[in-house]
């Protein structure tokens, strides 16, 4: 909720926006430990650090858990009214703000892993390989940080030297001076949700086709594969969802400025914090390994049992 600076202050009881606030950090707290649970899992297990799909998973779990915590450290700055010079806020966010991609990237990334293992599956040890793997992730990490490059040069163009001495409530927004450079960060973000969709639809239909022609264990394979393709999707949807947020609010605002702090109370938590514990969840109680292996640790090896 970082860019909520707005929340503080107008139509919304003192006492009102107080109930929020401690909502919001028990909401933190447990999908925090939640992700740590996930993380902890996974570096138990030589099969998941030396797996493309665990890896990639291991790469959103790090990725929200990061955005989960800095994200509630702008809210608590925010609700507190507490200002830094903008130089600070501005290295702070721009660390923060490629983040917000890698999931979504590495979402699309889990799924072209699915489509190889699927529809290539005598090229899959070679192109997944481990190796492979991290260079992949630092593909990731390199086409997060290009909207966010396109952005950060328009702010340095754009502000004035007098500007980085100022105090102001840090906020991802602070490198927005314009107009036009909302419109520029909106259109590049939906063209990267564009391709991402795009490959995942490819995807899909391509392993549809193949789970048609299989037989036996590789019809339940492609099956499975299918159903994961799925979750990616929904995964990705609520990524766009969050994209729209800010229009949505925006809308609002036009039509009945008093329910926009309610809007974006309610946007925060349904489609920034609950994605980013929900969806690394279902896709680790999903499968069947790491499902195994977080029953052990999650109960103190109770449920102990070779995987």
């Amino acid at each position: 909720m970082a860019d909520n600076n707005s929340l503080v202050g107008g139509e919304v009881s003192r006492q009102q926006i107080s109930d929020q606030v401690i909502i919001v950090q028990i909401l933190v707290m447990i999908f925090l430990c939640i992700n740590l649970l996930l993380i902890v899992t996974f570096f138990q297990k030589e099969c998941f650090y030396t797996t493309a799909r665990y890896i990639l998973f291991a790469v959103t779990l790090l990725s929200d858990s990061l955005i989960l915590f800095m994200s509630d450290v702008l809210f608590l700055l925010t609700y507190f009214r507490f200002t830094m010079e903008l130089w600070l806020c501005i290295i702070i966010t721009v660390w923060i703000l490629p983040y917000m991609t890698v999931t979504p990237i590495t979402l699309t990334a889990m799924t072209l892993e699915r489509y190889v293992a699927i529809c290539m599956p005598l090229r899959h040890a070679e192109l997944c390989s481990t190796r492979s793997t991290m260079h992949c992730i630092l593909i990731i990490h390199g086409l997060s940080s290009v909207p966010y490059i396109v952005i950060v040069s328009t702010f340095f163009a754009s502000a004035s030297f007098s500007l980085y001495k100022q105090y102001k409530i840090c906020s991802v927004e602070i490198l927005i001076l314009y107009t036009w450079q909302a419109h520029i960060r909106s259109a590049i973000s939906q063209f990267y949700f564009l391709i991402m969709c795009i490959i995942i639809i490819v995807s899909y239909v391509e392993i549809m086709q193949v789970a048609k022609a299989a037989s036996g264990e590789n019809k339940k394979s492609s099956r499975k594969g299918l159903r994961t393709v799925i979750l990616h999707a929904f995964q990705l949807l609520l990524c766009l969802i969050r994209l729209w947020c800010p229009f949505i609010e925006n809308a609002v605002f036009q039509s009945n400025g008093r329910f926009t702090n309610n809007v974006r109370y309610v946007n925060y938590i349904l489609f920034s914090l609950v994605p980013r514990c929900l969806s690394p969840l279902i896709y680790g109680l999903r499968d069947e390994k790491f499902f195994q292996a977080l029953k052990t640790y999650a109960f103190f090896g109770f449920y102990e049992r070779n995987i």
